[in-house]
């Protein structure tokens, strides 16, 4: 059987002054901390490539923070960014507002707390996984036409659909705490396929000397 990497890559930070839930809002672009970060992830998978890797095929969500993101790695290995729409966040009732505690206690709000286990203010967690895992099963099978056996891909997409990704191969339950995601900004979440099926997943940060002092916004 064929063995192929997926990395599943988070976008780097983004610029978000008034820190709003962005979502799948348009425009919100990387920071200067951000662009950092997609240099050093280009930096990391060029230094993989001159070590013997094969990272052929480049697929991004198309919210413009993974564009931006996937731009370096795209110039530093000479790969065209292929768009896919089934690796974009996940949509989110909060998305353009402010999630702090004054506003969750608005009363127009509680209807979408009824289950957090799903959640019910946003889109399911099983339907982000079963997406994100179709379009790196397609990524897995293009890299492999490309690259042939040991060829590795790259998606660029957001916290949420790539931690959900994540628990269902591992074979944990998909609720979780959201303070306890293992998802830096342009961190890797990589996928290892024997054929269609996943028999490992690693975590890495390659830009982790970026991370301190990096805005976080609460996620879907």
């Amino acid at each position: 059987m064929s063995h192929v990497t997926v990395h599943l890559l988070r976008h780097g930070e983004v610029f978000n002054p008034d820190g709003v839930l962005y979502g799948r809002l348009p425009e919100f672009h990387l920071s200067e901390r951000g662009r950092a970060m997609a240099v050093m992830v280009a930096e990391h998978f060029s230094a993989l490539k001159n070590d013997g890797a094969a990272p052929v095929y480049l697929v991004a969500s198309p919210l413009t923070r993974a564009q931006e993101t996937a731009q370096p790695t795209a110039e530093a290995l000479g790969l065209e960014i292929v768009t896919d729409p089934r690796i974009i966040e996940a949509e989110n009732h909060f998305e353009g507002m402010k999630v702090n505690k004054s506003e969750l206690r608005k009363p127009k709000h509680w209807p979408y707390f009824v289950n957090p286990l799903r959640p019910s203010w946003g889109e399911a967690y099983e339907a982000q996984a079963e997406r994100m895992l179709e379009a790196a099963r397609d990524a897995r099978r293009r890299a492999f036409e490309i690259g042939g056996d040991g060829a590795q891909a790259i998606m660029v997409s957001h916290q949420l659909p790539i931690w959900s990704a994540r628990r269902s191969a591992e074979g944990k339950r998909l609720w979780h705490d959201p303070r306890n995601r293992e998802c830096t900004l342009a961190s890797l979440t990589s996928l290892t396929f024997n054929g269609n099926d996943i028999v490992d997943v690693n975590y890495s940060e390659p830009a982790a000397v970026l991370l301190p002092g990096a805005a976080t916004t609460p996620g879907a």
